[in-house]
């Protein structure tokens, strides 16, 4: 009974920003990977940015040095900052846990960046 909730997710220019929230609720007390999907029309779903219980990261070379991703252990809750965004950015993002033999997934937040 874990769910993912996200926020944050909106309309911006190209050059803005935006930063997503996601929060663990229910029967949890901790997800050792966390982090960011995304997935545009006609695109399959990519990994954005993934952070481990300890801090390391992994993001994916068209979001380097844009995005910056960050977690609240005690709240169990990730942030993806997303500075300037451009078009192709446009997506659902979707927060992804996994906790040993279990993956959560959250319902998806819509980003659109206008040109």
């Amino acid at each position: 009974q874990v769910q993912l909730v996200e926020s944050g997710g909106g309309l911006v220019q190209a050059g803005g920003s935006l930063r997503l929230s996601c929060a663990a609720s229910g029967t949890i007390f901790g997800i050792n990977d966390m982090g960011w999907y995304r997935q545009a029309p006609g695109k399959q779903r990519e990994l954005v940015a993934v952070m481990t219980r300890g801090g390391g990261t992994n993001f994916a070379d068209s979001v380097k040095g844009r995005f910056t991703i960050s977690r609240d252990n005690a709240k169990i809750t990730v942030y993806l900052q997303m500075n300037s965004l451009k078009a192709e950015d446009t997506a659902v993002y979707v927060c992804y846990g996994r906790h040993f033999g279990s993956t959560y997934w959250g319902q998806g937040t819509q980003v659109t960046v206008s040109s």
